[in-house]
């Protein structure tokens, strides 16, 4: 099966040079308009090498472009047609290369039709709205700001600059997203929290969840996320926080500036997650617990107590520092011989 090939707008030698500030070695007049890996590359195609591993592809592949680093020297010579630009890394310029392709690519603008703007809703300049979105009654959308088809942004949402809600976005009532941010696909924002209280039948009646959540500039968040309002005041989800897909953040949590949280993350309500953190797929979170600055919980955690100490590295089912959850394990494994040893040694042998 031929690998699939982005395709975006025309490039030369010489602009991708000037937008990673790049020496070009070969033609500056080669053209681009796609991307590839380097090991499927073809004409008209621009790749990369950061990995040495994949060098040899460097000498066969027929890409028109590839970007290495300043401080590689090729073995052999490349294909005359294939063009390289040298950077200071090749990994994050053509990371760079790639997000310039994609203000190009999602610069949209326009309101398409149908889609419903309540009368009450005021948009700012440059914004996209596409087809079969809602936006309600009161809502205020800052400049720049795409929402993509069947996106429903809910009455008294504000929204800041630059942010771009894909397809099937939820912002319930009451949100508040900030500037630069980035929703993926099936993303739910305000959803009500888990809040309900058995009676003396154990019969579980609904608390009405009425706050609402805070989300600051530059977060990321993955595909069919769910982000709880509050039962009242504010799930708050702070500055340059990165959340991956299929996570499930609950009602009046808060968690800190700059922490990344990957996919299948459970975290229970009124949980405090400090600042530069970090938490590995399926890990859980119990509900009114704090987590210190910085603390790092590695895959398929559970966290049952406060971590009060910053930077800490924890892992396990409950968790623990690391170090000791690796020497534990060390003995777990060798528990069969352990008990089989233990055996003999009962019966005389």
């Amino acid at each position: 099966m031929k690998p699939l090939l982005l395709v975006f707008m025309e490039f030369s030698a010489q602009q991708i040079a000037g937008i990673l500030n790049g020496e070009i070695v070969g033609n500056p007049d080669v053209t681009v308009n796609k991307v590839c890996k380097i090991e499927d590359g073809e004409a008209n195609a621009v790749s990369f090498l950061a990995n040495l591993a994949y060098e040899s592809h460097l000498y066969s592949t027929d890409a028109s472009i590839v970007i290495i680093n300043k401080d590689f020297i090729p073995d052999k010579p490349v294909k005359a047609t294939c063009t390289l630009i040298k950077v200071e890394n090749a990994y994050e310029c053509f990371a760079k290369l790639l997000k310039t392709y994609n203000q190009y690519k999602n610069n949209k603008t326009g309101i398409e039709q149908p889609s419903f703007i309540a009368e009450s809703a005021k948009l700012g300049k440059d914004c996209y709205v596409g087809a079969f979105a809602y936006i309600g009654e009161n809502v205020k959308i800052g400049d720049n700001v795409k929402i993509y088809p069947n996106t429903y942004v809910g009455d008294n949402t504000t929204i800041g600059d630059n942010s771009t809600f894909f397809s099937g976005v939820k912002l319930m009532d009451e949100t508040v997203v900030g500037k630069n941010c980035i929703f993926h696909a099936g993303v739910v924002i305000g959803s009500d929290g888990f809040g309900f209280v058995p009676d003396e039948n154990n019969v579980y009646n609904k608390v009405p969840q009425i706050g609402n959540v805070v989300i600051e500039d530059d977060v990321e968040i993955g595909g069919n996320t769910v982000i709880d309002r509050a039962t009242m005041g504010s799930t708050v989800i702070k500055k340059g926080v990165k959340i991956d897909n299929l996570v499930q953040i609950a009602h009046n949590v808060v968690i800190g500036e700059n922490s990344a949280i990957a996919g299948q993350v459970g975290i229970a309500g009124s949980a405090k997650i400090g600042k530069n953190c970090m938490m590995g797929g399926q890990v859980g979170v119990a509900g009114h617990l704090t987590i210190a600055d910085g603390v790092k919980i590695a895959a398929q955690s559970g966290i049952g107590a406060n971590i009060k100490k910053e930077g800490l590295v924890v892992q396990g089912s409950p968790a623990f520092y690391i170090g000791d959850y690796k020497r534990a394990y060390v003995g777990f494994k060798k528990l069969p011989e352990i008990l089989e040893r233990l055996d003999k040694i009962e019966k005389g042998k």
